[in-house]
């Protein structure tokens, strides 16, 4: 049923708005891992059966499966900001078994991550978790090396198919950002990589090379740059929210900052409903099998920040952060406008 109560005039004013919605079914849960994980398990398995026939019908299973490794991350990010289950303890360990299954030490991702909800759109605060972006003054201010190592990190090559593998695959296995931090995140990260060491060690075992290369490899690797590109466009749209120091407020930030990311029904279901993403960073302890309620109930939400499939592609040539106009713009433009090389 649709809220008729009066429309808040603000991001903090949505707050006690959304916390109606912030309580986890545990029935509903437990459906929601059920719904990913066996679906996962039974293309593995299919995938693995696919290799004694054709090992380009195994890879092409192993691709399919990459979307519900995505799903399996989405339901880990639930864990890391306690939305999933009422349980914390229970929340924790299940954050901490399917950070083996996507590559993500548990502890290490939801420390960084909640850096990132603290901090995002705070031009004093980058760094940690975020898409690197620069303003144009800063950019400006680059030597001509400089300028070119930025340019190669915002190639779409380098952030949507190498950036990735790289992350998932090898930043993962230590504690980045938190290497001075204690040993709660070392513990989590080398506990990680010991389970996922005897993961590959069983694969080797009993099937050998192939399925590592034909089945793991493709699987993690598609998972990785859909969720690349997921979070990408999250964040990285032209009426963007960025701001300094005094000017920057955490719930406008949250709200004006984030994208509302529309997806067809099939692939809103594989990505967890993580396009509502504006909603989710605002209140970040609403389940994710609830945030659709949110645009259901509140017309403003459904409409604010909209970023169809079509939209999402002209975001790969936005670059640097103008602040004369408040938004992302090209390296095109601003050169156009600025006259930067």
């Amino acid at each position: 049923m649709r809220d008729t109560s009066q429309t808040p005039r603000s991001a903090r004013e949505w707050l006690s708005t959304l916390a109606r919605y912030r309580e986890p079914s545990t029935r509903r849960s437990l459906f929601e891992l059920g719904a990913t994980l066996v679906p996962f398990v039974a293309l593995w398995a299919l995938a693995w059966m696919a290799l004694s026939i054709s090992p380009w019908l195994a890879v092409a299973v192993a691709l399919l499966n990459g979307a519900f490794l995505v799903r399996i991350f989405i339901i880990q990010h639930d864990c890391g900001h306690g939305s999933f289950l009422a349980n914390r303890t229970a929340q924790d360990w299940l954050g901490r078994i399917l950070g083996v299954l996507t590559l993500t030490p548990y502890a290490v991702w939801r420390r960084n991550h909640s850096i990132h909800h603290a901090h995002h759109g705070n031009l004093d605060r980058r760094g940690v978790g975020d898409v690197l972006t620069l303003t144009i003054e800063e950019y400006r201010a680059r030597s001509p090396l400089g300028r070119l190592m930025y340019r190669l990190y915002r190639h779409p090559l380098v952030l949507f198919v190498l950036g990735p593998s790289y992350l998932f695959i090898l930043e993962n296995r230590l504690p980045m950002g938190l290497m001075n931090a204690g040993w709660r995140y070392w513990t989590s990260a080398m506990g990680t990589n010991a389970m996922i060491g005897i993961a590959l060690g069983l694969i080797l075992w009993f099937g050998g090379l192939w399925p590592v290369v034909l089945i793991f490899l493709p699987t993690t690797v598609v998972a990785a740059t859909i969720g690349v590109w997921l979070f990408y466009v999250q964040h990285q749209f032209e009426e963007t929210h960025w701001s300094k120091g005094e000017d920057w407020q955490l719930h406008d930030a949250a709200l004006e900052g984030s994208s509302h990311y529309v997806l067809p029904q099939p692939l809103r279901w594989l990505s967890g409903n993580i396009g509502i993403h504006h909603v989710h960073h605002l209140y970040s302890r609403i389940p994710f099998y609830r945030l659709t309620e949110v645009l259901r109930d509140h017309q403003e939400l459904a409409e604010a920040q909209r970023l169809t499939i079509r939209e999402s592609l002209a975001t790969v040539r936005l670059h640097l952060w103008d602040e004369a106009e408040h938004k992302l713009t090209s390296f095109a433009d601003a050169h156009k406008r600025y006259g930067i090389a």
